[in-house]
């Protein structure tokens, strides 16, 4: 019988709120017609879908990054602030864009959620004076030019904005792509000015992606850009691989794992070279699922929710250096929420990340699984556990809560779980998101086919639970 054994009192980390946030890009309906949609019987009076705000406040966005993406790097700000919008071609996506959602509806809508904004800043095709006016237009209180701009547009209070993107994916297929030494170089420099502009600001580098066969990257822009960012940013995305397309989407995570493993070794190693004090983060600000290419109209299936549940119970694993995860995307584009003219539905990725918002807690508790395990073709000589379990105290430290993805495609697992430590309650309640296969999936006529049933189930120190197949499942324990 399998095992799982958690120490509740041993805490391993702090898991930050922000590895929970959300993307939102200039592409195709996420935001026009998304979460903004002027006109709409849906929409509010500044034009925010309230059905999927409301859904976005469930899940608790604490973060939500913009405006791209690809599109950022050929984005300028000042033709979506005011009232003259300018009209301009998009050539990252290759279409048109109005600029009627700019950098004033995106913090209002931040507002309107309940969550921090985060913009990236156009490395791409934009210059210093501009990402410099962006930061002074969104946080210097008044008496400069650009503040004062935005107290003529109606916002008389600072926008505040402390999380600043310094680009994204120049080493890839964008606008302004750069080599990791012209892009290191570059960044460092706007890093120094903003900071003195704002010293508050925290800074996202443009680090690399899980897809890339080699690390240089990240290497070169960690070296020349330490004394100045706040965290190095990583993006991943992912789809069935190998001989077996259930078992290589659920690994994913697993193969993603060993670059941030790197990556955070790499940081290591460098503050201790330079005898730094300060910590370096790590942000995931794009990941997701994602296998149709450059189609995005993912629906999603039973599978993929459970090979993003992995992921975040990967995030959640290296809380101690990852401190901000964005899942691209939060609606219509590779999505977690699906709205179209009459109305929206959560997709089946929606769930993991509500059970982790929702209910898992913010301390890290040590937890492992003694399991049967598979293998993939593309991680040679890696088992991979059945049973993927971590384990989370809440922050009053009266409730443990574990979470478990049963990964077997076919079997229920019968786990032996002991709890070591304080006394917890002999009733726990139940959380879980399955279905009759891993193919189902959710859509307008059946928004709830896959979605999270709640009820009890027997606790205790000692308890035997039988996780059902390819299932994520969340047991909440109350503490004595």
């Amino acid at each position: 019988m399998a095992r799982i054994v958690i120490n509740a009192d041993r805490q391993l980390g702090d898991i930050h709120p922000h590895v929970y946030g959300q993307f939102i890009e200039h592409l195709e309906r996420c935001i026009y017609g998304g979460i903004y949609e002027p006109g709409s019987p849906l929409s509010d009076e500044q034009g925010f879908r309230q059905d999927v705000l409301a859904a976005v406040r469930d899940l608790q966005v604490p973060l939500i990054r913009w405006p791209g993406g690809n599109f950022v790097s050929g984005y300028h700000w000042l033709d979506g602030v005011g009232e003259q919008r300018r009209i301009r071609p998009e050539l990252a996506w290759q279409t048109t864009e109005p600029n009627s959602f700019g950098t004033d509806e995106f913090i209002q809508y931040c507002r309107a959620a309940g969550c921090e904004p985060y913009i990236c800043l156009n490395m791409g095709n934009g210059t210093m004076e501009e990402a410099i006016a962006w930061v002074e237009y969104c946080n210097l209180e008044g008496g400069t030019h650009y503040a004062d701009l935005r107290r003529q547009h109606g916002y008389e209070e600072p926008h505040n904005v402390t999380y600043w993107g310094l680009g994204n994916e120049i080493w890839g297929d964008q606008i302004g792509h750069k080599t990791a030494q012209d892009y290191a170089w570059q960044a460092r420099d706007w890093a120094k000015v903003l900071k003195r502009l704002d010293p508050d600001i925290k800074l996202i580098a443009c680090g690399g992606t899980g897809q890339m066969p080699s690390t240089r990257w990240d290497l070169e822009v960690l070296e020349r850009t330490a004394d100045f960012i706040d965290y190095t940013a990583l993006h991943y995305y992912w789809g069935p691989r190998g001989d077996d397309p259930y078992y290589g989407t659920l690994a994913g995570a697993y193969d993603f794992e060993q670059y941030v493993q790197y990556v955070e070794a790499a940081i290591q190693a460098l503050r201790r070279d330079r005898g730094m004090q300060r910590p370096i983060w790590i942000a995931v600000d794009e990941w997701n699922v994602m296998y149709r290419g450059f189609d995005h109209r993912m629906n999603y299936t039973l599978r993929d929710a459970l090979a993003d549940a992995i992921f975040i119970h990967m995030l959640q694993r290296h809380c101690p250096m990852v401190k901000m995860a964005n899942l691209a995307m939060m609606v219509n584009v590779i999505p977690v929420i699906e709205a179209g003219p009459e109305g929206m539905f959560r997709q089946s990725i929606y769930w993991p990340l509500w059970l982790a918002a929702n209910i898992a807690g913010p301390t890290l508790m040590d937890c492992w699984t003694d399991v049967t395990t598979y293998e993939v073709d593309f991680l040679p000589g890696q088992s991979l556990p059945y049973l993927d379990a971590v384990a989370t105290l809440d922050e009053d430290g009266q409730r443990l809560i574990l979470s478990v993805v049963n990964s077997h495609a076919s079997d229920g697992i019968e786990a032996d779980i002991t709890i070591m430590g304080p006394t917890v309650g002999d009733q726990a309640r139940l959380h879980t998101l399955n279905a009759d296969s891993p193919d189902a999936h959710n859509d307008f006529d059946r928004p709830d086919n896959v979605k999270v049933a709640t009820g009890e189930t027997a606790g205790g120190n000692q308890m035997t639970y039988s996780f059902p197949a390819h299932s994520l499942t969340t047991l909440e324990l109350d503490i004595s």
